[in-house]
């Protein structure tokens, strides 16, 4: 009997210690094939300024007007604070945002508080009743799937009423059928946190790689191999890596491309 409760104790033990750094194993097993850098690697904005000898600060450039979703608002899809720190420092120096897939209009709200007076933010999703026509295709991954559409069903979002809402355009329409042609070389910053399923995600990258201005930068969400609902994005972007310079911000599960043409 003492042998059993033995046995059974160091199973349960190992259980805990995989569940406790299940982060650390997933990391050693799904290895990123994307190379990490440095946020400022993105743009000298976030390059730190010495405030003492031991102590390095943000510059003015990356103090953003920001806020906080209660954990009880059960709001689906969000970025960390970090990630959105990042998205709203580029939004500062953005007059043309667009940005695939507007969810609850966080990340959009995060854009407009942050980009100059002047700025317009284009924002596309899908209303609930446009999700009754979508089907999946092979290569697409069945909870990407899922969640694609338990995320299209706001018929209002964290920015409808606010000061800023005037800068932005929802535009609502499945971003297969989004016509691109309109905005070649437009935009300065270009947020992909749509759907997550292959189909899409390629769509919204192509048309993405389109639409970017000279000096434009693309910023793509949930790069996080492992992560089964992230799985087509991280497909994806390991694919197109290999033709263009694709990066991964270090601590974050943002990838980045620069025009610099």
């Amino acid at each position: 009997m003492i042998k059993i409760i033995v046995f059974l104790s160091i199973i349960l033990n190992i259980f805990f210690l995989l569940f406790v750094n299940k982060k650390k194993i997933k990391s050693k097993i799904f290895k990123k094939k994307i190379k990490e850098v440095n946020v400022s690697e993105v743009h000298k904005i976030f390059e730190s300024k010495n405030i003492d000898l031991n102590l390095l600060g943000p510059k003015e450039d990356v103090i953003i007007k920001s806020f906080c979703i209660p954990p009880n608002n059960k709001v689906i899809g969000m970025t960390s604070d970090y990630e959105a720190w990042i998205l709203a420092s580029l939004s500062k120096l953005s007059n043309k945002i667009f940005e695939f897939g507007t969810c609850s209009g966080k990340t959009t709200f995060l854009m407009a508080l942050n980009s100059p007076k002047n700025a317009k933010i284009y924002t596309i999703t899908l209303t609930k009743d446009m999700t009754k026509d979508l089907t999946k295709e092979k290569l697409d991954n069945k909870i990407s799937f899922r969640n694609l559409i338990n995320e299209s069903v706001y018929e209002n979002f964290l920015f409808s009423g606010s000061e800023v809402e005037k800068k932005i355009n929802v535009i609502f329409e499945n971003s297969l059928n989004f016509n691109e042609n309109d905005y070649k070389k437009y935009f300065d910053l270009i947020f992909i946190d749509g759907g997550h399923i292959y189909s899409v995600i390629k769509n919204d990258s192509e048309k993405s790689f389109k639409m970017l201005n000279a000096n434009g930068i693309i910023l793509w969400h949930d790069y996080i191999p492992g992560k089964e609902s992230a799985k087509d994005v991280v497909k994806y972007l390991n694919t197109i890596s290999k033709e263009k310079k694709i990066y991964n911000i270090k601590n974050t599960s943002l990838c980045f491309f620069k025009n610099n043409v």
